[in-house]
């Protein structure tokens, strides 16, 4: 029965592919408060080998990715903060900056087997008061964009909003007090939309950023007021351009009228031209001879 269970373990390996060739650590997500210290561990079965190579790689929450450890040395960026015991590395210190995940790479010098586990790395930090952008003024029916940010907090602060200090539902339809609300929240980015406000919708606007790093913190408190359009202002806007147009006509006939404006210049009529014959006698200054002369007078 043993050998029998022995051969079916063989056959299973040798079907499936799958061998003792393991890269374990003994927590998969660390978390630690800014500026303190952080172990990230790993570990491997013996499958690789008497000296088998491992590398440590980090990549950033934005896709950026680096060599922690390569070639058995810590790279530059790393070597005054980090130290390598066994196959594991500890920080002296985080910063924020560390937030990501670190796989650890595992191949056999001689087996040519690889293996990999990946440690996630959360550095703790509280938010900060969030930049927040309302406006004040709305015209009835328009959209308008409230806007919540905070670049200080990690893991990245999730928003919520007041009206009036009361907190607003992320799905107003599933709550009776606001069911009858259009606005759109989105907690992740910390918009809220209203796609057409109404006067309904006026109030003192403000947003709070938070996570599970620290207490949350809060911005001002802006009014914003949704108006109707103001045709009246409009139309009065437009009489008034009218009548100073027609003054601005009036007065440049009145000053033409009065000859307070300079006429233009009357056209002279062009000088007519006289055939002048000289005499046939001619004049002191003659020669003697007979010459035909003539001159155009103009």
């Amino acid at each position: 029965m043993f050998v029998s269970g022995l051969v079916s373990v063989a056959l299973f390996i040798a079907a499936t592919g799958v061998s003792g060739y393991t890269v374990t650590s003994n927590n998969k997500n660390v978390r630690v408060k800014e500026n303190e210290g952080a172990d990230l561990t790993c570990s491997h079965s013996a499958d690789f080998g008497s000296n088998p190579r491992v590398e440590w790689k980090f990549k950033d929450p934005k896709g950026s990715q680096a060599y922690v450890v390569f070639n058995g040395k810590l790279t530059s960026p790393y070597a005054n903060r980090v130290t390598m015991y066994g196959d594991n590395l500890r920080f002296t210190k985080v910063t924020r900056k560390d937030n990501g995940v670190y796989d650890c790479e595992v191949s056999g010098s001689s087996s040519g087997q690889f293996g990999e586990v990946r440690v996630t790395l959360t550095v703790l930090v509280p938010p900060s008061q969030p930049l927040c952008r309302i406006p004040s003024s709305v015209t009835t029916g328009k959209s308008a964009l409230l806007s919540c940010h905070d670049n200080d907090g990690s893991p990245s602060p999730k928003y919520r909003w007041f009206k009036n200090n009361i907190l607003l539902p992320p799905e107003p339809s599933k709550i009776a007090a606001f069911r009858n609300a259009t606005y759109k929240l989105n907690a992740d980015n910390g918009n809220l939309e209203f796609p057409a406000a109404s006067k309904a919708d006026s109030g003192q606007y403000s947003c709070e950023a938070f996570n599970d790093a620290g207490p949350p913190q809060r911005c001002r408190a802006v009014k914003m007021e949704v108006r109707d359009l103001n045709t009246g202002g409009i139309v009065a806007g437009v009489i008034v351009a009218l009548l100073l147009l027609a003054l601005l006509g009036f007065g440049i006939w009145y000053a033409h009228k009065k000859g307070y404006l300079p006429k233009k210049t009357e056209s002279k009529p062009k000088p007519s031209v006289v055939y002048q014959p000289t005499s046939v006698y001619g004049g002191d200054d003659d020669d003697g001879e007979f010459k035909q002369k003539s001159s155009f007078v103009v």
